[in-house]
């Protein structure tokens, strides 16, 4: 397709390729790596995680242990540097303020700032909004893609190139090169939208330089509206979306990933962008948006939303995969180490409940509300096994954007926003304390086969 000179293979000839992968390659049975001990996924077989490593950056509490060793499930709580997500989402709300800045800062260098710290540190992050010369028009507006993640994972790579200090792995120079990045990528994702806009949906485009003295939530929705206007509730609403997405653990998948290529020694945007890859799949980052298409779905074919048993019965449907995508999955329900509650979905739940009956979205988020109290029944009904599901933060992280007139297409986008300054921490702990190369072991289980010379070979 892109290369209209160069030789390709046929779709029968990939079809007979397929067909000798699967022949000749013997299938990797789930149950023989259980009986060898792989910790498939890294997982315990009680559904705790492996431990690989530890952190300072941030602890995912979801349940205790007894001394025999009894996995006990308690309401689950998300800690920054020791403090807890939902004293930081009160002070917000206490004081009617925007708190993403302060916790990037408390992120990456593990305290609170001071007025005079938090005031520069704002000025800074402002000063950065603005990308290189001619990076906009070379890197993004030249090459649109239909995908903004794998946009934004390429804009990073290429923010080497204008780095005469790209190597520099000393701490000094990855916390500049941190800073920078957190600055740059809502910058990134609004340009590569309008240029996905403007190419791949046939519609205008409008580019607005960032505005003095506005926080990073005001910065994504002033540059991403035609006529740049927004409330001040609304901001407070996204910055607290960026907030409670800033990090999680350093075993998610996409932070795991970025100490894994830190471990390596690379480059910091190498490592920043194979986290923005691995946030990219849908198992991953990319749940919100499932959550508001079954969501959708739900509402389409059930007759009543307030039927509680009518709801039950459609969700035990798609449990069965006999309706919605054939995956079993209720998006926005269950979650690796949380099984009581989610702190993030809690915090968000409580904030949306306002904007939803104000903008007329009651009826999603009352089905969201049904689908997060009827759903653990009929999951425990249905699976019978001891696991318990909790609503997660996907669960009411995209009715929130869908509120704010944000497109499908920066979901995700805005998940990675949120969580670089997670990432950019985890990185400089990898670097500065481990100094070892992450590398576990895969055991072989192919046969061997001779060797047969080239004539020889059928």
């Amino acid at each position: 397709m892109y290369y209209p000179d160069v030789p390709a293979l046929e779709p029968d000839e990939l079809e007979l390729l397929c067909h000798e992968y699967l022949e000749h390659n013997a299938h990797l049975d789930p149950k023989l790596a259980d009986q060898m001990g792989v910790k498939r996924g890294l997982r315990n077989l009680d559904g705790t995680g492996v431990l690989a490593g530890i952190t300072n950056v941030s602890s995912v509490i979801g349940y205790d242990r007894t001394p025999d060793g009894t996995i006990v499930p308690i309401p689950g709580r998300l800690v920054y540097r020791g403090i807890d997500i939902d004293t930081l989402a009160a002070e917000a709300d206490n004081h009617d303020r925007f708190l993403f800045e302060e916790v990037v800062w408390l992120l990456l260098f593990g305290s609170l700032p001071n007025k005079e710290q938090h005031a520069k540190f704002c000025k800074l992050l402002e000063h950065h909004r603005e990308l290189p010369r001619g990076f906009a028009d070379d890197m993004i507006l030249n090459s649109p893609s239909p995908n903004l993640m794998n946009k934004m994972a390429r804009s990073v790579l290429a923010m080497y190139s204008y780095d005469e200090h790209a190597e520099d792995s000393s701490l000094p120079n990855i916390l500049r090169q941190s800073i920078n990045l957190i600055a740059e990528l809502p910058t990134m994702m609004v340009n590569a939208y309008q240029i996905k806009r403007r190419v791949y949906d046939r519609s205008s485009m409008y580019f607005h330089l960032p505005t003095e003295g506005q926080s990073t939530a005001e910065h994504i929705l002033s540059t991403y509206r035609a006529d740049q206007k927004f409330t001040h509730e609304e901001a407070r609403l996204l910055d607290l979306c960026l907030m409670v997405h800033a990090d999680h653990g350093g075993g998610n998948c996409s932070t795991f990933t970025c100490r894994v290529l830190s471990s390596s020694g690379t480059d910091t945007y190498a490592a920043i962008s194979a986290a923005i890859g691995a946030l990219k799949g849908p198992k991953h980052g990319g749940a919100n948006l499932k959550v508001m298409h079954q969501l959708d779905y739900i509402l389409e074919n059930v007759e009543n939303p307030a039927d509680d048993g009518e709801v039950r019965e459609f969700l035990r449907k798609i449990i069965r995969k006999e309706a919605g995508d054939g995956s079993g999955l209720i998006y926005g329900m269950g979650h690796a180490v949380y099984t009581v509650s989610d702190p993030r979905a809690q915090i968000l739940k409580n904030h949306a409940r306002r904007m939803a009956y104000a903008k007329g979205y009651d009826e999603e988020f009352e089905m969201l509300c049904s689908i997060e109290r009827l759903a653990p029944q009929v999951f425990a009904e249905e699976k019978h096994g001891p696991k318990k599901v909790c609503a997660n933060v996907d669960l009411f992280s995209g009715l929130i954007y869908r509120m704010l007139g944000i497109s499908e297409d920066l979901y995700t986008p805005l998940f990675a926003i949120a969580r670089v300054p997670g990432w950019c921490a985890h990185r400089v702990e990898e670097v500065e304390f481990a100094n070892r190369i992450i590398r576990p072991a895969y055991k072989y289980v192919g046969k061997p086969q001779p060797y047969i010379t080239l004539a020889e070979r059928a």
